[in-house]
């Protein structure tokens, strides 16, 4: 693992500003219907402030290539000049979620000194994350899903039919839920969202004890950077469905396509990971807006430090 830079002060606000605007901005679509609209006012409101601010920041994780994505495209260079940074987003984590007023869809960012942030392509990545303060080897994404769960239960001290397994609902994931459910374990499906997901494994009260299933690669990099900080656990593997797709992650600096993951693979060095609540979730309650003011409320985690720190904003209205 490269060594630490101790990012200042001033990147836990970057984190703050951004997400926070990405998630008032996204405030009018919240059940409309309408994930485009949500997403692009997401992604203006997050690069206005990104460059509004003293960075010299670099898009390694964003909405697409140069060609597909008018904002936030991976190797935009944003902000006023200053601190060299790569920056990982997702402006909207959970469109779908946002456009449908249903709960745990964020803004969310990751800040690394260069070259400290995995390039993963918009791919899928199979992914396994549990929380922190557990001894190393308790699950491993190589083994057998039922050995997963019966390890962590020994390892939790907890009955197996109290273990809770979030999984996305999907057709591809349906052996696997038959497999926990042997077990005899609980699944919680959910419909996006498993950056949210898998953070939970981190928090008591989310109820949470293992993140199981694929599901996006860029995802996979921001839940590495938040389990980096909280001493949670991940593992990825990049999953491929074409030739071209590794032919693109081959252009992106990826040889190995079979490689498993940790999180010091992914995050290779000091990290801030921001993420704003835009409709209530397990992590942080999503933005409120009235007459007189708006409230927004965000986590902000830092690994050089030890920070976690909920940070809850209200901003009366200007006269």
């Amino acid at each position: 693992m490269k060594s630490d830079t101790f990012l200042s002060p001033k990147v836990l606000e970057v984190a703050r500003l951004a997400t926070e605007a990405a998630a008032f901005a996204c405030y009018d679509w919240i059940g409309k219907g309408d994930e485009k609209a949500a997403d692009h006012a997401a992604v203006v409101a997050m690069r206005e402030m990104l460059n509004s601010l003293d960075i010299s920041a670099r898009i390694v994780i964003g909405e697409g290539e140069r060609d597909e994505a008018p904002m936030l495209f991976i190797g935009e260079e944003l902000g006023l000049g200053g601190d060299a940074l790569d920056i990982a987003v997702d402006p909207l984590e959970g469109t779908t979620i946002c456009a449908n007023g249903m709960q745990n869809s964020i803004a969310v960012m990751a800040i690394a000194g260069k070259g400290s942030l995995l390039h993963a392509p918009d791919v899928y990545m199979q992914k396994i994350a549990i929380g922190p303060n557990l001894p190393d080897n308790v699950v491993d994404l190589d083994e057998r899903t039922e050995v997963n769960i019966r390890n962590l239960a020994k390892a939790k001290k907890k009955d197996v039919s109290d273990i809770v397994a979030c999984v996305l609902k999907r057709p591809r994931h349906e052996e696997m839920i038959a497999k926990i459910r042997e077990t005899g374990a609980r699944v919680h499906m959910i419909g996006d969202g498993d950056v949210s997901a898998a953070i939970a494994t981190t928090i008591c009260s989310a109820g949470v004890d293992i993140y199981m299933g694929s599901g996006g690669a860029p995802e996979g990099v921001l839940t590495a950077a938040a389990l980096s900080c909280t001493g949670g656990f991940l593992q990825g593997r990049l999953l491929f469905a074409s030739k071209e797709q590794e032919e693109y992650a081959k252009r992106l600096g990826i040889n190995d396509m079979h490689r498993k993951y940790g999180i010091s693979d992914m995050v290779q060095s000091d990290v801030v990971f921001g993420m704003t609540g835009v409709t209530d979730g397990w992590l942080v309650d999503g933005v409120r807006v009235e007459a007189a003011s708006k409230q927004s409320n965000t986590l902000i985690m830092h690994r050089g430090s030890g920070l976690i720190s909920k940070v809850h904003n209200r901003y009366l209205a200007q006269s």
